[in-house]
């Protein structure tokens, strides 16, 4: 146990951070100490009593504060705030070594960030919304308190799904092995393969994608039996579909489009099936599996000639079949000599690049190449990152033109 842990759990443990205005990581510091220890006395004030000896956070320029010159910043080059600095010495204790630093990665940066370069979060504005209005009279004390409720809601319960994501991948890992033991033993058809049967439900769909499993069947909750099609890695497509004429039908149409008479709803979005029996449930996969055609696409935006044959050198798309869209036309300008900036609107802007990105992922790509002006192109990479989906790029590295894949996520 880290001396830290075993100051915050002492019978009467003490805390201070600054008073006034509130943010996410001051908020979330003292929701962290109180998951640890609900009993720890949190005070607030605009200056370190002399004879205070508990853990100090936020304010005082010691070992959890990051207001003075040489604050600590990680390697990645995320600076530390408080939170960061507490959840580095706590985070190994409460989730383990692992999953500490995943937890960090995930949901202490972007906190940590906010607060110190103000970059917009989300949840950091959650919170920030609890101070009092300017003209408020008294004290925030009160205020603080309620959004560190909140903040410790928020908190506990994302650390029990970190948690529970972790005992899922445990258990499917299990199941996994024994289900390939079965087929490497004959105990199950080689075409069963790619179609994995659970006990339960179990969350699966992250750690499957690394895997050539393409369907996972489990109980339904209302009788019979689930099926979800699996996606590929790092794409919003499927390693195997259900076949397109069974998407939307339910009962009887559905029974005599599959052949199925255990078959009972598709999806129309394709992402689930169910059927009155596990028999029937591994012949809707069987079937999906036999009539599935696989066409790799990738939409090149604003693309030529040489952007299409360096991506078909990559050997995951050397098959594939490359869709061009044009870039989008710059939206009406107002320009002062060489300066513009756009006339539209903020929500017409916003409707304009929704409009198409779903243009662009009508064609189901495994990715999208982009090139072109940054003006043009920026906002579409954004969005498409935030949709998840692969962008690629051409850079040229000593004199040798090369493709880079920007990371899908917000």
């Amino acid at each position: 146990m880290t001396q830290l842990m075993e100051q915050i759990k002492e019978k009467d443990a003490q805390a201070f951070t600054h008073s006034g205005k509130f943010h996410a990581d001051d908020v979330f510091s003292a929701a962290l100490l109180l998951s640890v220890n609900p009993e720890i006395t949190i005070c607030r004030g605009s200056q370190v009593p002399e004879d205070f000896e508990g853990i100090v956070f936020d304010i005082g320029r010691g070992k959890y504060d990051h207001h003075q010159r040489d604050s600590r910043v990680r390697e990645n080059g995320v600076p530390y705030a408080a939170f960061g600095l507490l959840w580095e010495e706590l985070g190994a204790e409460i989730l383990g070594k692992e999953l500490a630093e995943k937890f960090d990665e995930d949901f202490v940066q972007p906190l940590d960030n906010n607060d110190n370069t103000g970059e917009k979060n989300e949840l950091a504005t959650l919170i920030g919304n609890f101070n009092p209005p300017w003209d408020a009279q008294g004290g925030n004390d009160a205020a603080f308190f309620r959004a560190v409720g909140v903040a410790g809601m928020i908190l506990d319960n994302k650390l029990e799904r970190y948690r529970g994501n972790e005992r899922a991948d445990k258990r499917v890992e299990e199941i996994l092995k024994q289900h390939q033991a079965e087929i490497a033993a004959g105990k199950k058809p080689e075409y069963e393969r790619q179609i994995l049967v659970l006990p339960d439900f179990i969350p699966c769909q992250k750690y499957l994608s690394e895997t050539d499993i393409a369907f996972v069947i489990f109980p339904s909750n209302r009788g019979g039996h689930c099926i979800q099609p699996q996606k590929r890695e790092y794409s919003l497509n499927y390693k195997c579909s259900f076949p397109e004429s069974w998407l939307g039908l339910e009962k009887e149409e559905l029974k005599k489009e599959s052949g199925l008479s255990g078959a009972e709803f598709c999806h129309k979005g394709g992402f689930l099936m169910t059927t009155s029996t596990l028999e029937d449930a591994i012949k809707a996969c069987r079937i999906s599996q036999q009539q599935f055609h696989e066409e790799v696409v990738i939409v090149s935006l604003g693309g030529d000639d040489k952007g299409d044959a360096l991506l078909l050198k990559l050997p995951q798309f050397s098959q594939a079949k490359i869709v061009h869209v044009k870039l989008p036309e710059l939206p009406p300008m107002e320009w002062d000599g060489i300066y513009g900036e756009s006339t539209l609107e903020k929500q017409e802007w916003k409707a304009q690049i929704k409009e198409q990105v779903k243009k662009i992922l009508r064609s189901k790509p495994e990715a999208v190449y982009v090139q072109g002006e940054l003006f043009a192109v920026y906002p579409l990479i954004h969005a498409l990152r935030k949709r998840h989906m692969p962008v690629l790029v051409r850079t040229e590295m000593e004199g040798e033109q090369k493709i880079v894949r920007i990371p899908s996520g917000s």
